[in-house]
């Protein structure tokens, strides 16, 4: 139930981004505003990763979700049935992304607490094989509703599938005790926490590489849609470069995750980043359409790095703080994701489109450079 239920989430998620960005791009004609309304979800997650993460493993799962997706299911109905300026909007998605941490991290506690040593990896690869399925129905179903229906109405079907996700869980999925009894504030004991696990070198090393590829090219997606339009691609090539990069990571994460041993998942790691970053980089080029669609494949195959590096990041958490190292990981993760967007698109804004891709692959070819030289010297 856990596993269909983020399905359906993500379907929905990806649905209100596009819709949302498509939106506020057409409304102010603006690369950066475009680029944050993609990224603005991401972004206002560290606040609540940092103060509230301890929450993951204080109430019960079950409860946490459900919350989630009613009050995703509640932002989706407000931007779909009221007028509101492109700021307000901006903000009532930044405000619910702020306890988003919180349920991401009781989410992935319930996984790790029932998946022990590869089979944790092979549950994790499941996951991303049906996020990365459904991100591919939600942009797929993100054009054809915004043509069909218009981005309001799009909206709305955005909320219909949290809300279903919502009723599914909290019908089918059993109630289960949380991990222990709330003792002091949650916000002084996800500070203490937080700080404990940023000074732990092989956490924290664990961390950045799951956190700064993701965010360099979330950075370069932001900019497909001015992308295209730059090129010259025809209208219906959005949706097919957003669809690339969740095909490719579908793809790639049933290969290595169900093909390749631990051992060579985990010398995977820096390569599949450097494929990553130079597919970016590949799209400075003067390519034709299918050759850009062949770079956000590979591109969205550098994503199955992560499954190198979620065994050794679980085997690193302490047991009585792992909802709260996973709301940590899902903060930065999503925090940087919101940076990345906006960063990319200032540079495309004030400088260029390429100026802003060549920053997005230069980075993650250096944080991959970076993951084998320390794994390397032992470090």
């Amino acid at each position: 139930m856990l596993f269909v239920s983020r399905t359906l989430a993500v379907v929905a998620d990806t649905l209100r981004i596009v819709a949302l960005s498509l939106l506020v791009f057409a409304r102010t004609g603006s690369a950066l505003l475009g680029a944050v309304a993609f990224g603005v979800g991401f972004l206002p997650q560290a606040v609540g990763g940092t103060l509230l993460g301890s929450l993951a493993d204080r109430w019960p799962p079950r409860r946490i979700i459900v919350a989630g997706y009613l009050m995703e299911c509640g932002v989706a109905t407000a931007l779909a049935l009221v007028d509101l300026p492109v700021a307000a909007s901006l903000g009532l998605v930044a405000i619910v992304a702020t306890v988003t941490p919180v349920f991401n991290g009781a989410s992935s506690r319930l996984v790790a607490d029932r998946l022990r040593g590869d089979a944790y990896v092979l549950g994790r690869s499941v996951s991303s094989v049906a996020s990365a399925g459904a991100q591919l129905v939600g942009l797929a179903a993100g054009g054809v509703a915004v043509a069909a229906l218009g981005p309001h109405r799009a909206l709305l079907v955005s909320a219909g599938c949290h809300l279903i996700a919502g009723v599914g869980v909290r019908a089918l999925l059993p109630q289960l005790d949380r991990v222990g009894r709330p003792r002091g504030s949650a916000v002084r004991q996800s500070w203490s926490t937080t700080t404990a696990l940023l000074r732990d070198r092989t956490v924290r090393r664990l961390l950045l590489i799951q956190w700064l590829p993701p965010a360099f090219a979330t950075g370069a997606e932001a900019l497909l849609i001015p992308y295209a339009t730059q090129r010259r691609y025809p209208g219906p090539a959005i949706g097919l470069l957003l669809a690339a990069v969740p095909l490719g990571m579908l793809v790639a994460d049933v290969i290595v995750g169900r093909l390749i041993r631990p051992a060579g998942r985990e010398r995977l790691v820096a390569p599949l980043v450097l494929l990553l970053g130079g597919a970016v980089l590949g799209l400075t080029l003067p390519v034709p359409l299918g050759v850009a669609l062949g770079l956000l494949f590979l591109l969205g195959s550098g994503f199955a790095y992560s499954l190198g590096v979620q065994r050794a990041f679980l085997e690193s958490l302490p047991a009585a703080h792992r909802g709260h190292g996973f709301a940590l990981l899902s903060t930065g993760l999503m925090t940087l994701q919101g940076l990345g967007p906006v960063l990319c698109g200032a540079v495309a804004q004030y400088g260029s489109i390429a100026g802003a891709l060549v920053v997005a692959g230069l980075s993650t070819v250096v944080t991959g450079a970076a993951w084998w030289w320390t794994a390397r010297a032992g470090r």
